[in-house]
């Protein structure tokens, strides 16, 4: 599982951040699936190894034009690019009239690929490795939060204890690791299970904005791996955060905190924190760490590769953000 921050302004871009989109690379496929399409997404990918033919999944979490406005561009260059590939497309209740508006005003052809479903808080799609599930948030407008989460894997297949029983290499091997039981040529009968190691729990990750601090959030995001939540407004700037309903750099880390998840990245930065504000960057990352010290700044292009196991020493010096 690879995230890729594609925007990481509150509102509008800047000359160093897009308005909000993060893509979610999943592994062992070629998929790539999207949270929120804000103005020039589709061109922020284009500086990426993320292929738009990829994309399968879109899931918006409100109707606000920063978290909205690149969709339309985005799924025209989709329907340009050659035979459409299935795309499903996920939001609160008035996304689908808001494509399809957008699609009549500019004559623009919607292809019969594209599958539109409106959401409700608990579970929203499952196949056999994943599942995502969202929230309602807390905001000016309905928002939603999002979780995926990986189907637990089994454990690595013993293959030194298969030789020692005599099993031949080969087909049965696929089905034992399986935790299929099979019938050897010698009429023993073998479970799977007897040569895996322990499950490896599968990874979760969850991505909450536009909100200001929320019970919502800390339940969707428990024990998550990883934790996306926006962080618009530094913590002496409470009040602008109360007023707009969204978070401080405090309250994200708070919700870190109090959901016990093992990574945080803060994201949709006000573009007041600029390069001559009294409040830089490193400010926002203390304020957070000084709660929740497992926490990152987001910025656009970084890539973070969500760790397979409990971070160890190992694990997170693997995992550091690339760029």
């Amino acid at each position: 599982m690879q995230i890729t921050f594609l925007g990481t302004s509150a509102g509008v871009p800047t000359k160093a951040r897009n308005v909000s989109s993060v893509a979610l690379r999943l592994p062992q496929r070629a998929e790539v699936w999207l949270f929120d399409c804000g103005e020039g997404t589709q061109h922020q990918l284009q500086h990426t190894p993320l292929k738009l033919s990829h994309i399968t999944r879109i899931f918006i979490t409100h109707l606000h034009g920063d978290h909205l406005f690149g969709l339309m561009g985005l799924l025209a260059t989709c329907g340009l690019a050659g035979p459409a590939q299935e795309i499903h497309l996920y939001g609160p209740a008035g996304l689908a009239d808001y494509v399809r508006m957008c699609g009549q005003i500019s004559q623009m052809t919607l292809s019969n690929s594209l599958v539109i479903h409106t959401v409700e808080p608990g579970l929203i799609y499952r196949d056999a490795h994943f599942n995502v599930r969202c929230e309602l948030l807390k905001h000016r407008i309905t928002a939603f939060g999002y979780r995926v989460t990986e189907s637990d894997r089994p454990g690595k297949f013993e293959v030194e204890k298969a030789i020692a029983l005599g099993i031949p290499p080969g087909p049965l091997y696929g089905r034992l690791r399986s935790g299929e039981s099979v019938q050897l040529p010698d009429g023993r009968t073998i479970s799977g299970v007897d040569f895996s190691g322990p499950t490896e729990p599968g990874r979760s990750i969850v991505y909450c904005t536009d909100t200001i601090y929320c019970r919502n959030a800390i339940a969707l995001a428990e024990h998550a791996n990883l934790l996306i939540h926006e962080a618009t407004f530094a913590a002496q700037d409470e009040r602008l955060a109360e007023q707009s309903l969204h978070s401080t750099t405090t309250m994200a880390a708070r919700v870190a905190q109090e959901a016990q998840v093992r990574q945080l990245f803060l994201t949709h930065f006000s573009p007041r924190y600029v390069k001559d504000s009294p409040i830089q960057p490193a400010e926002l990352l203390e304020q957070a760490r000084a709660i929740f010290p497992q926490t990152e700044l987001a910025r656009d292009f970084l890539i973070y590769e969500v760790p397979q196991r409990a971070r160890s020493s190992e694990a997170e010096a693997g995992s550091e953000p690339k760029h």
